[in-house]
Parts: structure tokens; C-alpha cells; sequence
């Protein structure tokens, strides 16, 4: 990723020679991770397309954490990618560029992968569980309506490739916008909230919004919900880059940031064991839903904030492994379900 610093006489973001390694090194990191998370996943107690039938507890707190911000920071770290690739390329470039590197791999994917794990699937659920439905029902029992669920029944774990593709392209007017003199306005004001010491734990409250507005009306994973609480992050980590010292401010942050985030997982953790969270997540009728949800959404911003942070800190060089990895990425998150299931 080419760095960027602000002018000494403006404060919009002007070109560096430098290259960002930790945002190259994060999302390397964050596709072993997904690797590591469907790896175990059978042995936890989510669900999933294939499941062991002993399951561990510890497992399954493990990946309920992640759960709660993995994908968020992918597509933050994601969003951050647009805006580097938008300040070399035109609009147009960039669209073309996001139908080879994502609508491609994705219709790809599904065609030469999708069957063989929905009838894997089918054959173990079958076997494990006594199932008598057909495969051709099992079929379509996973056809939902009018949703972005869609790219999950069509491509299962390329879902989220075809999450990016709309995003991109959603997203692309704001990010002109964003780019003009009026949104370069609205960046401006937003650094100067985050130059106050701490401001950025309160840029949690959008993603409170939309996951206290949508998820009563989208519950499922993967539905509408989902997906427009994703595409914030994904315009959030646009926004990062565009003014110099919002990212200076999450570098400032950082450890406010993870002070945040241990004290509502712990908050997370003690709606479980003590009270019932499970329930309550599930009914909008109750005011412990909404405690249950707002927790999620300082959970997932505050770790997604804090794993920038970390790359910052820590991660901000190159060697041959990263190098490597750029490469291998694609094809390896394309392949990893696949093997798993």
C-alpha cells in the first residue's frame, strides 16, 4: 500500500513514496486467520456445514471472538485498499480492476467448488445426523429470496468476495464524493474530532446504529443486516487513510482501544455465563437484546480498531514471506474451504 503524509499547509493527504507493509501484512494475517477459524469449526458449537459430533466449549468462545470482528476488519482493512487504488486509478480503472481481481475468482469459485461442498455437506449431514431429504432438496432448502445471502448459497465461503465486489462498487460515488472539495470538508472535520486524545473510541457509534437498526429487521447472517454493517466498515477504512491523522489517531489510541475491547468482551462474557445472551439475542422485544447487540458492536469496533493498531506498531516492514504472501493469498483462501469440508 503507498503511504501518505499531510501537507505542512493543508490537511488533505498528499502522495509518499512510502509503501504501508502492515496493511499488506494484516490482510495476509487475517486470511490465516479465516483458515484457522473454518479449521475448527467443525469442533465447535456454531454452526456449520460439517460438525464433529464431540464439540468444545473453549472452542467455541475462541471463534465466536473472532466472529465478532474478523470480517469487519477484513473489509476495513479492505476499504483502506480503495483508497489507495482510487488515488492511481480513474473510476472506470477501478471498477474493471474490481470485476478481475473479485466477480471473476467469485463466479469462478462457485462454479468449480459449490457443488462438491454442497453434496459433501449433504452426504455427512445425511450420515451424521439420519437427514432423509433428497440432494436435490437439500438443494433447494439453501435457495433463499431476495438477499445477499445469495452469494453464500451460490459461492459459501466466497461470499465474501462477492460482499467486496458490490461494496466497491456501491461505494465508489461516496468515494468520489468523499474525494471532492465537500467531502474533503466532512473528512477535515472528522480528523479534527479525532486529534482530541481517546476521540476514536466514540467512532463505534455509526456501526451501533445500523446493527441496532438492521439486525431487528435482518437477524440472519449474511442477510441485509450483515451486509450494510459491513459495508460501513469498508467505507470506514477509506476514510482512515483520507486525512493523515485519523490513522495518527488510531496509532495514538491503540491501547485505549484495547482496553475497550477487553472490557466488552468481558461484558459479552458475562451476559453468557450469567445471565442469558443466547436468548436474549434472538428477541427484539426485550431490552437486553439491544444491551446484547450494542455490546457486539463495541466488540467488533474496538478489535478491528485495535488489530490496525497492532499492524502499525508492530508490522510496518517487508520481507520475502510477505512478499510471498501477497502472491499466495488469493488463491489460498479461493482453495482452504474446500480442502476443509
Amino acid at each position: 500500500m503507498q503511504g501518505a503524509v499531510v501537507s505542512p499547509s493543508s490537511s488533505e493527504v498528499t502522495p509518499s513514496a512510502a509503501r504501508l507493509h502492515y496493511l499488506d501484512w494484516l490482510r495476509v494475517i487475517a486470511i490465516l486467520g479465516v483458515f484457522l477459524f473454518h479449521a475448527v469449526h467443525p469442533f465447535d458449537m456454531n454452526g456449520w456445514h460439517i460438525k464433529n459430533p464431540d464439540q468444545s466449549l473453549p472452542l467455541t468462545i475462541v471463534t465466536t471472538w473472532f466472529s465478532l470482528w474478523g470480517m469487519a476488519f477484513f473489509y476495513l482493512i479492505s476499504g483502506a485498499g480503495s483508497w489507495f487504488a482510487l488515488r492511481r486509478r480513474s473510476s472506470r480503472q477501478y471498477a474493471a480492476e474490481r470485476s478481475r481481481r473479485l466477480l471473476i475468482p467469485f463466479v469462478a469459485g462457485a462454479i468449480l467448488f459449490m457443488p462438491l461442498m454442497m453434496y459433501l455437506e449433504w452426504r455427512h449431514n445425511t450420515a451424521l445426523w439420519g437427514w432423509t431429504m433428497s440432494y436435490g432438496a437439500f438443494v433447494l432448502d439453501h435457495s433463499p429470496g431476495f438477499t445477499p445471502m445469495w452469494f453464500g448459497a451460490v459461492g459459501y465461503h466466497l461470499w465474501f468476495l462477492g460482499f467486496l465486489f458490490c461494496f466497491s462498487l456501491l461505494s465508489l460515488p461516496i468515494f468520489q464524493w468523499l474525494k471532492s472539495e465537500g467531502g474533503r470538508h466532512v473528512v477535515a472535520w472528522l480528523a479534527r474530532l479525532a486529534d482530541h486524545r481517546g476521540a476514536m473510541l466514540l467512532f463505534f457509534l455509526p456501526f451501533l446504529v445500523i446493527e441496532l437498526v438492521l439486525r431487528p429487521l435482518f437477524p440472519v447472517e449474511h442477510d441485509w443486516g450483515d451486509f450494510f454493517y459491513l459495508m460501513a466498515y469498508f467505507i470506514f477504512g477509506f476514510l482512515l487513510f483520507a486525512d493523515a491523522r485519523l490513522a495518527t489517531a488510531v496509532r495514538r489510541d491503540g491501547w485505549l482501544l484495547m482496553g475497550a475491547a477487553v472490557i466488552s468482551l468481558a461484558a459479552i462474557l458475562f451476559t453468557y455465563f450469567k445471565g442469558d445472551a443466547l436468548v436474549w439475542s434472538e428477541d427484539p422485544s426485550i431490552p437486553q437484546y439491544y444491551l446484547v447487540w450494542a455490546l457486539v458492536a463495541a466488540n467488533g469496533y474496538y478489535w478491528t480498531t485495535f488489530m490496525l493498531f497492532v499492524g502499525m506498531r508492530f508490522l510496518d516492514f517487508s520481507n520475502a514471506y510477505l512478499r510471498y504472501g501477497q502472491e499466495a493469498v488469493l488463491p489460498f483462501f479461493l482453495l482452504h474451504q474446500p480442502v476443509i469440508i
